[in-house]
């Protein structure tokens, strides 16, 4: 008989590619780790890693066994749902993953309503972006992730996940003071061909969607300044650095005086924000609970 626990292990080591990070991963010691990979060696009657120096692989039954694996942990958060719906009333633990700026706009308020609806639902909320949230989800370690779409949203397991649209919303223009275009009813990218700009690091959803949208316009922005905060973003806009495109949110906490913020025109960037759980657990009741009170707040930012 084979023991789910270690096949949590393997499908650990096949996430992470290494026992060290797999063990990480699982809270373990490496030593611990590795005693059960090679117990489920022995369930199962067949050679599951190929130790090469410091470094193991999975072996074809290993990567066969962890396929299954990964289908057995979907059966698990499937009965652990239904399990769920049998009891009666809600209560328990909803951990959501998600970026700064969704928490500040989304998931607080949903938070806040949630205490006053479900008083007995506690809800642990991480400020992760994508990359991160993603790990965190296929760890366990949450529920929900709210994240950006762009070309490596949760890309390497993507498969385990089941995504749902959560919101979209444009990018507004964030000029210096005295721009040129400070009092122009809207902004056409083309218009800032030629000013410096100040976007997100490479790698950040954000950035990648201003990139894009400029190379579209034709042209490549000149980046001088980089950074992950859309206060500091703005700060540097409004001592003449350059300008920028933020998310319409981003900006609802206030602005820099002196700064001027316009509605972009024609084809701009839009940030698409989805949520995604692990899949067989989207039946589960809390988080039912916790995706409809996400939504509602999300349409509400909306409207």
């Amino acid at each position: 008989m084979i023991d789910p626990r270690r096949l949590r292990v393997l499908r650990a080591l096949a996430d992470h590619g290494t026992v060290t990070a797999a063990a990480h991963a699982l809270y373990l010691s490496p030593s611990a780790v590795s005693q059960q990979l090679a117990a489920l060696e022995a369930e199962t009657g067949h050679t599951l890693l190929e130790r090469r120096g410091r470094t193991v692989r999975l072996t074809a039954a290993g990567a066969v066994l962890a396929r299954h694996a990964g289908d057995i942990a979907v059966q698990l958060e499937r009965a652990e749902a239904d399990l769920a719906r049998c009891s009666t009333g809600l209560a328990g633990e909803v951990a959501i993953a998600a970026f700064a700026t969704s928490i500040t706009e989304v998931v607080a308020p949903a938070v806040a309503a949630l205490r006053q609806r479900a008083p007995q639902v506690r809800i642990r909320v991480k400020d992760a972006e994508g990359h991160a949230s993603a790990r965190l989800l296929t760890d366990g370690d949450v529920d929900i992730a709210l994240a950006v779409e762009h070309r490596d949203s949760f890309a390497p397991s993507g498969a385990q996940f089941l995504q749902a649209p959560l919101y979209a919303e444009p990018f507004d223009a964030v000029l210096p003071p005295g721009h040129r275009l400070a009092d122009a009813p809207e902004i056409r990218l083309t218009d800032l061909r030629d000013d410096p700009w100040i976007t997100p690091w490479p790698g950040n959803p954000v950035h990648e969607a201003v990139l894009r949208a400029c190379e579209e316009a034709r042209f490549q922005p000149r980046v001088e300044c980089l950074s992950d905060d859309f206060s500091a973003v703005c700060a540097l806009v409004a001592v003449g650095a350059g300008v920028a495109l933020v998310p319409r949110s981003a900006l609802r906490g206030g602005r820099p005086a002196g700064t001027a913020v316009r509605p972009v025109g024609g084809p701009g960037p839009t940030r698409r924000v989805f949520t995604a759980v692990r899949r067989g657990s989207e039946g589960h009741p809390l988080l039912q609970l916790a995706l409809t009170e996400l939504r509602g707040q999300a349409a509400a930012m909306a409207s």
